[in-house]
């Protein structure tokens, strides 16, 4: 298995889309458009060697403070706990307690994100 960001895997799908389009234009079009941004951003993640030092916790925080404004447009929420062994901690908040796709927001995104910018790090969990 790959450790590699899966890229076609966003938030919403194209067919989500489409009907969210139906019902909230607007909405549509901005998380479409956030949609794109993080692609890029992904895209465009340093491909640092994986045994380098971990970076600083602030530049940690930094990344959960970007990934926070993500899953805020859907009410959820993310705090940042601390790393222990290239893994970071992280408390998922907001409307992604109880969430049946925060597993995998978890994962496709947050994971995504931190891995890519951060290949040293091992894992992203979720501390409860």
């Amino acid at each position: 298995m790959s450790d590699a960001p899966k890229l076609d895997a966003p938030f919403y799908t194209d067919e989500e889309l489409d009907a969210l389009y139906e019902t909230d234009p607007v909405a549509a079009v901005r998380i479409s458009r956030e949609q794109h941004f993080l692609r890029k951003q992904l895209e465009a993640g340093q491909g640092a060697d994986a045994d380098a030092p971990m970076p600083a916790e602030e530049a940690i925080r930094a990344l959960i403070a970007e990934v926070r404004a993500i899953l805020a447009r859907d009410g959820g929420d993310i705090e940042f706990v601390g790393v222990e062994d290239r893994i970071v901690r992280v408390r998922m908040k907001g409307a992604c307690v109880g969430c049946p796709r925060a597993p995998l927001d978890l994962r496709n995104v947050v994971e995504a994100m931190v891995r890519k910018r951060y290949p040293q790090v091992r894992a992203v969990r979720n501390a409860f």
